[in-house]
């Protein structure tokens, strides 16, 4: 039986499901991030802002969120992502960094640190509300 036709289906069904919001999951590939959040209200009022994001809540202590080039979720919790306590560092990407870095400070994040310029670009690295660290990085 000839099952070249399998990659073309999967595409398909990608597209599909892509267009209606999800995502499929792919075979031993990352698929989901969670992060701790101490003010899990702030922390979704500053991703909608600084983003666009949206939030699904799951009870009281628990919201995802989807198509934000990754699935994840925020869990209740007093602790915080940070890369000096060893933390692994979610980089966002930007077509202009300035842009995206104003949006984030309006929304009530802080640049911990300024842009500075590496092999390939340029980054920054902030805290969203409860003192989760992120960076924005550019090639432009």
């Amino acid at each position: 039986m000839n099952y070249e036709f399998i990659p073309l289906v999967e595409q398909i069904l990608n597209s599909y499901i892509f267009q209606k919001g999800g995502t499929m999951s792919k075979h031993e590939k990352i698929d989901y991030v969670e992060f701790p959040a101490k003010d899990l209200e702030a922390t979704k009022v500053f991703f909608n802002k600084a983003f666009g994001w949206n939030f699904t809540d799951y009870g009281a202590d628990y919201c995802d969120f989807s198509d934000e080039g990754i699935n994840g979720g925020f869990f209740r919790s007093p602790k915080k992502a940070a890369t000096d306590a060893g933390s692994a560092l979610i980089i966002f990407y930007s077509k202009d960094l300035e842009s995206t870095q104003q949006k984030i400070e309006q929304a009530g994040g802080i640049i911990i640190k300024p842009a500075y310029n590496f092999p390939g670009g340029r980054r920054f690295h902030f805290t969203e509300p409860s003192g989760n660290e992120f960076a924005v990085w550019s090639d432009r």
